[in-house]
C-alpha cells in the first residue's frame, strides 16, 4: 500500500519534493492532498502535480483522515506552529531543515511528537544520499584510519534577498546553508557534542549572519572547520582527513553526486526530473522520502539517521554559534 503524503505549503521546496516523489514507484508513494495559504494557490499547485485534494488552510489538511504523513515545506519561522498543528492531529511529520528558530522551539516540537506518540523527522535530506551512506560505512570500517579533521563550506551569492536578510523571515546564512556543513561535521564525529565552539563572522544591519567561519573541537583533539555564507559563492566542497587518507566531496557537499576516496572517484547520480527544479539535485529528496516510508512501515517514531537527539544538538550548537556573533532570534 502506498504511503499517502499531505503537502503543507505550495512553495519551491514542496514543488521539488513532489518532483522527487515521481522518481519513486507510485505503488509506494502518492501525494494525496496539498494545503496553501490560499485555496487558489493550493488548487493551482495541486493541478500541476496531479494532487486530488486542495485546501486553503493548514488546519483543513490536519483534519484530513486519509493522510499517512505530512511534508512541511514552509519557511523556518513557521516550523513550530505547523509541526505542532500536525503532531497534535496525530499526523506523522517530515519537516524541512532548519527545524526551529531556537533550541527552545525544537524542544517543544520534539516533546509534542513524543506526547502524541507519532513519527517526526527533521528533513536533513542529504543524510540519505547514497554518497553519505557510503561515507558512513567507510568511516565505520576505518577506511581512512582515525578521523582528525573535517573541513567543509557552503556559500551562495544570494543577497539582496528578503528571505535571507530579514530576521522576521528566518533570515541568516547558518539556518539556510550553514546547517549543511555543521551537520556534516557532527555526522562524521558520530553525533558527538563539540567540546568547544569558536566563531567569527559578518552580521548584516538587519541583525542576521551573512558569513561565518566556525571552528569546532571534539574529544581526542579532533577538529572541524566550516564556512557558511549568504553573500559569497564558495567552492562548496568537504574533506574528511584521517590518519590513513582522506575522503572528499569535490562539489555540492549538501547534495553530492561524487565522492573521492583516497584519490579514487565514485559517482552516485540522482534521477532526472520530469519537471524543472528550483534547487540543485533535489530529485535526491527521494531518498529521505523512502526512508520515512520505511520508518512508518516499521512503526518507528524517529529515524536513527536524523534522531531527535541530534536535531536538538544541532539546534543548540547553532544557537551558540549565532550568540558568539551577536545574532539572537526571539
Amino acid at each position: 500500500m502506498a504511503t499517502r503524503w499531505g503537502i503543507c505549503s505550495a512553495g519551491k521546496i514542496s514543488h521539488d519534493f513532489l518532483v522527487a516523489l515521481k522518481t519513486l514507484p507510485a505503488k509506494d508513494h502518492q501525494a494525496v492532498a496539498v494545503a496553501a495559504r490560499s485555496l487558489e494557490d493550493a488548487k493551482k499547485f495541486g493541478k500541476m502535480h496531479n494532487i486530488p485534494r486542495a485546501y486553503g488552510s493548514y488546519e483543513e489538511l490536519a483534519k484530513d483522515p486519509n493522510i499517512d504523513v505530512v511534508h512541511i515545506g514552509t519557511i523556518h519561522t513557521n516550523h513550530l506552529s505547523s509541526s505542532l498543528l500536525f503532531l497534535n492531529a496525530k499526523k506523522p511529520v517530515l519537516c524541512v531543515k532548519s527545524l526551529g528558530m531556537t533550541s527552545k522551539e525544537v524542544k517543544e516540537i520534539l516533546a509534542c511528537a513524543k506526547k502524541n506518540n507519532v513519527f517526526f523527522m527533521e528533513g536533513i535530506w542529504v543524510r540519505f544520499f547514497p554518497a553519505y551512506r557510503e561515507l558512513r560505512r567507510l568511516l565505520a570500517q576505518g577506511e581512512i584510519g582515525d578521523v582528525r579533521m573535517v573541513r567543509s563550506e557552503y556559500g551562495l551569492s544570494l543577497l539582496p534577498l528578503p528571505r535571507m536578510e530579514l530576521k522576521e523571515l528566518g533570515g541568516g546564512a547558518l539556518l539556510e546553508v550553514g546547517i549543511y556543513p555543521l551537520q556534516f561535521s557532527i555526522m562524521v564525529y558520530g553525533g558527538e557534542r563539540p567540546e568547544s565552539i569558536k566563531t567569527e563572522g559578518v552580521v548584516l544591519d538587519t541583525g542576521v549572519d551573512e558569513t561565518l567561519v566556525v571552528t569546532l573541537k571534539f574529544s581526542k583533539n579532533r577538529m572541524a572547520v566550516f564556512t557558511s555564507s549568504s553573500g559569497l559563492q564558495l567552492y562548496n566542497d568537504a574533506i574528511v582527513v584521517g590518519t590513513k587518507g582522506l575522503i572528499r566531496f569535490p562539489s555540492h557537499m549538501w547534495c553530492p553526486e561524487t565522492m573521492v576516496v583516497n584519490g579514487k572517484e565514485k559517482t552516485y547520480p540522482v534521477p532526472e526530473p520530469h519537471l524543472p527544479l528550483n534547487f540543485v539535485h533535489t530529485t535526491g529528496l527521494r531518498y529521505e522520502a523512502e526512508e520515512v516510508r520505511q520508518c512508518l512501515l516499521k512503526g518507528m517514531k524517529e529515524c536513527p539517521i536524523v534522531s531527535h537527539a541530534e536535531s536538538l544538538l544541532l539546534a543548540e550548537v547553532k544557537e551558540e554559534i549565532l550568540k558568539q556573533v551577536g545574532v539572537v532570534y526571539d
